[in-house]
């Protein structure tokens, strides 16, 4: 029997040529692709050293053409069934969003059906016109203004390929510099599949540092190339909006559909002003500046006409494009509306799906619990947590830190006992006790802040003083005062001017360049940032290794953002893992990570006939306001107005729907208010709305004198429960553990020279979160020898290094040495010399495979210097066992 190899070699190629597939890209048409690997593999932690997890790998992908595979295939020797690769087979397919999926043995065929979930046994593999047939079929996707075209062609898809967007090749990766990964092809996919479908709201959500705007440029790429957008109206071009709210966000998308820009024609146009060029095909623009009014009062959005853009790309549209901005949107409501964001936001105020999935097929939320509810999905969505697992974004590591102030809380009477001074400014009520959340927002505590700047460079000059790190502040001047502190801790020792500078405004040349230069992994300063909340979205910077909270949040929205800037995989600086220094408990928010949406916002149904209105007055005077702004939110995305109260503080709005909905009234010194009414159909509803005056803010105030120390640090994280633990806590979990496993030392050493038992008990820990890398690591001791390392915790005792043991046995062994010829001698010594290094896994058969051995003749020729294998591997083992002998 074959097995697998000489099974896909002498059975499944043949099988699958026979069927029209080819195993060479030259064609790029209807060909497999051998072992093919679409994920690197997790980014795997020990201490500070980095290692992949398995890559997923499938054994064939059928592609119909570059741009659209279309098959897996999991292939098994030609002894084990086909049945057993069809699971297999299947998670393949759904990761790579592939309707058809097939094992074999070289003999038996099973086809595994997405669309009927459904299996059934084949003679042969179908071709590719047969799959591509079934595959619009099932899909639905057949252009109507295609069919024509297709059926005057002889093949299936090859002849116009290029004219179906699904088809149409990818931008070349000699002009763009890379090529979709595979969760970016399902997005490209599944995005176009929709648009000719007939779609014209469409999500994508996809963590950040997962290239949305690379996606959403071969997404234009295609529609454009293959002429789709044309079609739709061939007397005028195909126009695209790339809206985002951000100048930095418009320029990096600008800056990678440059492709477009073939160095003799130029069809992008950046929207900076009301100058502007009507002739281009690719705008990017920001909503600030498209709702700017000119010397006339016209919006600049106005002066392009209702269907001058074909598409509207909206980035980060979880924050943007409702409300006030939404008459943009809605201005260019005939358009294809493609919504990118990494957090999706569902509350009263906004809801992403609402909007942009309308046309998606209503699902249950949770088949298990059917009692959730139904919601639309994103068309396509790549979480973070996913992204780490595939291993294309970093991973990371916790240091959760909390001062004394932030552990107890701050009493301003015993501060002031304690000898503090206390600053009040008039007008401000100051609270018995203040925490975490009202410090540097509304007591400023110059005490704290020092000792958390101190505390963060000692962090970063342990874990290394250049490492680009982001530190988010609660304000403008919060992220000033740390910015400083860091600046003076280390520019004397870097010589650097702007080691740490604050980032609070993307506006002004000073900003901008600094912004660019932080970004720029080529460029070493500046190496601190610090910000309020400039960085928290839209920023690229792959080189990010530590991203600090000194300011607490709330949001899980704004944390998932923030973690996003470190999770970007850097190669150019060997950047695979970031950490996160909490000095505020925002990682709680992890927990909120990921959960399914909220059923759906119902809004009022039925006819517009309800009227509301009513005044707005001075709820002390009783006077009425004049020039209020009011308006109606009738659904998370839709509202009416705002509008102006008249001379007698009246509003007047008509044509609502029936039901529940929210007034949100406002005026220029009183406190804002949001009113929740019932409104009924075919009547007025009359309601008014007092409003108080808003009090002065007062000022913060200051407390200066503190005693403030480090109270508790957290760096450990237990993945089995997720428990963070300190240094002593980890050590004594460690302690606990390993009592548990071994009883004495000598039960430990049995264990660590016999090869097998030690790596099973290895893994065993290592799934207990305990790993002896770490444990060198954090004592301080990177040449003690692991077994003693381990010993040393449970036991208490001495800790010796590899270098200590290697000399120990070269000097106690003299006889044991003394009993082999030269060559045999001079590759024990060579094996110390090895585990001075890397300890006893290098005492293992494979180490033959490495220079000097494999220069030596590997294990086959070493072996007859010791009088053959056997008697290698003994020597080996006895070389283990008397390297630990003194630990008895």
């Amino acid at each position: 029997m074959k097995n697998e190899a000489d099974t896909r070699a002498t059975l499944i190629d043949p099988k699958l040529k026979a069927s029209g597939w080819v195993d060479m890209q030259i064609t790029r048409e209807h060909y497999y692709v051998r072992d093919q690997q679409y994920t690197p593999g997790r980014v795997i932690l020990r201490g500070d050293r980095v290692t992949r997890g398995e890559a997923k790998k499938v054994d064939y992908l059928l592609r119909l053409t570059d741009a659209f595979p279309i098959a897996v295939i999991e292939a098994k020797a030609e002894s084990e069934t086909a049945e057993s690769g069809l699971e297999q087979a299947k998670n393949y397919a759904q990761d790579l969003g592939l309707a058809f999926a097939f094992a074999t043995n070289g003999h038996r065929i099973i086809e595994y059906d997405f669309f009927t979930n459904s299996s059934r046994d084949l003679s042969r593999f179908p071709t590719p016109e047969e799959l591509w047939i079934r595959w619009q079929h099932n899909s639905g996707v057949i252009e109507k203004q295609m069919i024509q075209y297709a059926a005057e062609t002889p093949s299936g898809y090859g002849a116009y390929k290029r004219r179906n967007p699904l088809l149409c090749p990818y931008c070349p990766v000699n002009v763009c510099d890379k090529q979709p990964f595979y969760f970016q092809e399902v997005a490209i996919r599944e995005v176009i599949k929709r648009l000719m479908y007939g779609q014209k709201r469409v999500l994508l959500t996809m963590a950040t540092g997962t290239g949305k705007t690379f996606v959403a440029f071969q997404i234009v790429w295609k529609l454009i190339k293959s002429g789709w957008l044309q079609r739709l109206h061939p007397e005028k071009s195909a126009r695209i909006l790339f809206l985002a709210d951000r100048v930095v966000l418009r320029d990096q998308a600008y800056n990678t559909f440059s492709p477009f820009a073939d160095g003799n024609v130029e069809p992008r146009c950046k929207i900076d002003g009301h100058n502007f060029t009507m002739n281009r095909d690719l705008y990017f623009g920001i909503y600030q500046t498209l709702w700017s009014p000119d010397g006339q009062g016209i919006r600049l959005f106005k002066k392009f006409p209702p269907d001058f853009f074909d598409l509207v790309i909206i980035d980060e549209c979880h924050r943007s494009g409702f409300g006030t901005w939404r008459e943009i949107l809605d201005h260019f409501g005939s358009a294809i509306h493609l919504g990118m964001t990494a957090t999706p936001k569902q509350d009263e105020s906004i809801d992403t799906y609402s909007y942009f999935c309308s046309e998606e097929p209503e699902v249950t939320i949770d088949v298990e619990h059917s009692e959730r509810g139904t919601w639309r999905p994103p068309a396509f969505s790549y979480s973070l947590g996913k992204g780490v697992d595939d291993g294309f974004l970093a991973t990371y590591k916790v240091h959760r830190v909390r001062t004394t102030i932030d552990a107890n809380g701050l009493y301003l009477r015993e501060a002031i006992e304690q000898g503090a001074e206390v600053f009040i400014p008039e007008d401000t009520e100051p609270r018995e006790i203040y925490t975490t959340p009202q410090f540097e927002r509304e007591i400023t505590l110059p005490d704290r802040t020092r000792e958390m700047a101190r505390h963060l460079a000692g962090l970063l000059r342990r874990f290394g003083k250049m490492q680009k790190t982001m530190v988010f502040c609660v304000d403008m001047d919060h992220a000033r005062s740390v910015a400083r502190l860091l600046q003076d801790e280390f520019g004397s020792e870097t010589g650097f001017s702007n080691y740490a500078v604050p980032i609070i405004s993307e506006e002004g040349e000073d900003g901008r360049r600094a912004l660019e230069a932080f970004a720029d992994s080529d460029k070493s300063t500046p190496v601190v940032a610090t910000t309020a909340e400039l960085l928290s979205t839209g920023v690229d910077v792959p080189s990010c290794r530590n991203i600090v909270f000194m300011k607490t949040l709330s949001s899980p929205v704004l944390f998932k953002q923030i973690i996003g800037r470190g999770c970007r995989i850097d190669i150019s600086t060997d950047k695979y893992w970031f950490r996160i220094i909490d000095y505020t408990n925002a990682t709680r928010l992890f927990d909120e990570w990921d959960r399914p949406p909220m059923p759906p916002f119902e809004p009022p149904i039925g006819p517009r006939t309800a009227i509301l209105a009513g005044s707005v007055f001075n709820v002390d005077t009783g006077e009425y306001i004049v020039g209020a702004k009011v308006s109606v939110r009738t659904d998370p995305n839709s509202q009416q107005g705002p509008i102006l109260t008249d001379d007698n503080g009246r509003f007047y709005f008509q044509q609502l729907p029936a039901g529940q909905l929210q007034l949100i009234v406002n005026a220029t010194n009183f406190v804002d208010r949001t009113i929740a009414i019932e409104t009924v159909p075919d009547e007025v509803t009359e309601i008014d709305v007092p409003l108080k005056p808003a009090k002065k803010k007062g000022g913060k105030i200051r407390v200066e004198g503190l005693e403030v120390s480090i109270a508790d640090e957290a760096v450990f994280v237990i993945e089995a429960t997720g428990n963070q633990l300190s240094l002593k806590e980890y050590l004594d979990y460690t302690k606990n553990n390993l009592n548990q496993k071994v009883l004495a030392q000598d039960d430990l050493r049995k264990i660590w020279v016999d090869s097998d038992r030690r790596k099973a008990f290895i893994k065993d820990l290592r799934q207990s979160s305990i790993h002896p890398e770490v444990l060198a690591e954090v004592l301080g001791q990177p040449e003690a020898d692991a077994f003693d390392l381990l010993c040393n915790i449970a036991f208490g005792s001495p800790i010796r290094t590899r270098s200590e043991r290697a000399t120990a046995f070269r000097n106690r062994e003299q006889a044991f040495i003394a009993r082999y010829h030269d060559d045999a001698r001079r590759v024990i010594l060579e094996l110390l010399d090895k585990y001075r290094v890397g300890g006893i896994d290098q005492l293992e058969p494979e180490i033959f495979n490495v220079t000097p051995f494999s220069k030596w003749g590997r294990a086959v020729k070493i072996s007859q210097w010791f009088g053959g294998l056997d008697k290698l591997k003994r020597s080996l083992e006895e070389i283990r066992r008397r390297i630990y002998e003194e630990a008895v």
